[in-house]
């Protein structure tokens, strides 16, 4: 039986981990076992996040007051929450993967930014790019005109050194 001291760092510990997450993920964990559950809590970690399994009414009062706290109609059943810490992309790949894997386990909601997001919207959250994805493009995109630029400059010398090799060849012979 769970005591008031207990359940009173069990909601400061959710509380801390909300702070510091820039998205929540609502799960079901239904059917999961715990080496299931441990192996989806090292993909997360890996990936900066973590994923905890609660009670709702705990993690409800946690969440009042912050902007995750549209989540609490979600809290129904047995629920987990996975965090991203660094990341919003990357918790919502390791889940999406994880239940490919698995076929257990499904994503109910999600939050960030203070935005209730539906589970299809958490789900398409997994197909975006990374962060790091993300920044190789838009370098790409920066570095494309100046890589075309060089290459034209690059073109012209070497057709005026193709043309000079000619008129020498010419010459010679």
């Amino acid at each position: 039986m769970s005591t008031k001291a207990f359940k009173q760092d069990k909601v400061a510990l959710i509380k801390e981990k909300i702070d510091k997450a820039q998205v929540a993920i609502v799960t079901d964990y239904n059917g999961l076992s715990v080496e299931e559950i441990t192996k989806l809590r090292r993909a997360l970690q890996k990936d900066g996040g973590d994923y905890m399994v609660t009670k709702n009414t705990l993690a409800k009062i946690a969440i009042q007051g912050t902007p995750y706290e549209v989540l609490a109609d979600v809290m129904k059943g047995s629920i987990a929450l996975a965090f991203g810490y660094k990341d919003q992309v990357a918790p919502a790949k390791a889940l999406s993967q994880f239940i490919k894997e698995t076929k257990k386990c499904e994503i109910l909601a999600a939050a960030m930014d203070g935005q209730l997001m539906s589970a299809a919207e958490a789900k398409a959250l997994a197909d975006l790019p990374s962060r790091e994805e993300l920044y190789a493009k838009m370098l790409g995109c920066i570095n494309s005109p100046a890589s075309g630029i060089a290459n034209s400059v690059n073109a012209v010398m070497s057709s005026l050194v193709r043309a000079v090799a000619a008129v020498r060849d010419q010459k010679s012979a």
